[in-house]
């Protein structure tokens, strides 16, 4: 659905040029929730609007559902436009129109007959749980509120796309929560395929199937959350699972397990413990359920080192278990 093809945008000129895209690649399937995260500066917004072209990328190609965005320029690319909705952090609503109004203004942007565009408004605005509050005006409504009207408003002339450009960040985390459930809700049940940056692991945790890391305009990580967590030393699996660092009195050999699926469930530490006539200290874990499965990292400080380490990590690898050391051995 969503194919980016070794994007490069480059702003400024000489020493002061910032390299916001740097060979960008991502594909995203129809029907997928996909995260980019990074911190600021990283170049996910820049890389967002590419997507609709809002940004022209100095080269590469940018395709939705076969369409090659970046082929088209004027009355082209601005139909293409349609299909592609998009929510702001901010909101961007109209304090002098109402909440219909608001939702209507975009049916009118994408030409939309005057006839149909107060019963496509309503529908979107039930859709987003505000069918009752069509007559209300921004500066009435809380920022949960807010951000359900511009999610209607982006899905308001019915895209097969959906962008989040940091949707959340100016929320609570309970009205966060209620945001990131009604996108997932609104993915099933429309079909759409969903692109959205963030600097939260937490969003990308509850909703997202497939996510990418990025860090100074390039992509250093990218899969399925369930084959990124499987991946030996995969920096975003150890940012969704985040650990506090070993001290160094806590035993010579430090490891981590992460597991995910059908590890989950298995007593791993009992048996750790009984087969192996271990006193295991636990360190530290982590479990959530992400992308349907779960899965989590627990750190392990063993009493033992050398051979007595190694035959321990290998009778855990052998179990499909990832291992990594943190401390006293090699991986």
């Amino acid at each position: 659905m969503i194919e980016l093809r070794n994007l490069r945008k480059t702003y400024g000129h000489g020493p002061r040029a910032v390299r916001a895209l740097d060979d960008v690649s991502i594909s995203v399937p129809a029907g997928e929730i996909f995260g980019v995260v990074g911190r600021s500066g990283a170049g996910k917004s820049t890389l967002l609007r590419t997507v609709n072209v809002l940004e022209r990328p100095d080269s590469g190609t940018v395709t939705l559902d076969g369409t090659l965005m970046t082929g088209l320029e004027g009355g082209a690319l601005r139909q293409a436009r349609r299909s592609v909705g998009m929510v702001f952090q901010h909101f961007n609503l109209l304090a002098n129109r109402s909440i219909q109004q608001n939702v209507e203004f975009a049916l009118e942007a994408a030409r939309v007959p005057r006839g149909k565009r107060a019963s496509q408004a309503a529908e979107m605005l039930d859709l987003v749980g505000l069918k009752d509050r069509g007559g209300a005006y921004p500066a009435q409504l809380s920022g949960g509120q807010k951000q359900r009207v511009g999610i209607a408003r982006a899905l308001a002339a019915k895209p097969r796309v959906l962008l989040s450009d940091e949707a959340t960040s100016a929320l609570d985390p309970e009205t966060t929560e209620s945001i990131l459930d009604l996108i997932r809700s609104i993915n099933r049940e429309l079909k759409l395929t969903v692109l959205l940056i963030t600097h939260e692991m937490d969003v990308v945790k509850r909703i997202c199937d497939s996510a990418a890391l990025m860090e100074n305009g390039a992509i250093v990580e990218q899969g399925e959350l369930v084959e990124v967590i499987r991946t030996p030393g995969s920096k975003l699996a150890a940012q969704l699972f985040p650990l506090a660092a070993p001290a160094d009195d806590e035993g010579p050999t430090v490891i981590d397990i992460t597991f995910a699926g059908g590890t989950a469930d298995r007593p791993v530490i009992a048996r750790l413990a009984r087969e192996h006539e271990l006193d295991v200290s636990i360190l530290g874990a982590t479990v959530e359920r992400i992308a349907g499965t779960q899965a989590g990292r627990t750190r392990l400080a063993l009493p033992v080192a050398g051979e007595a380490a190694a035959a321990v990590v290998a009778d855990l690898r052998r179990q499909g278990l990832i291992v990594e050391y943190l401390k006293g051995g090699a991986a």
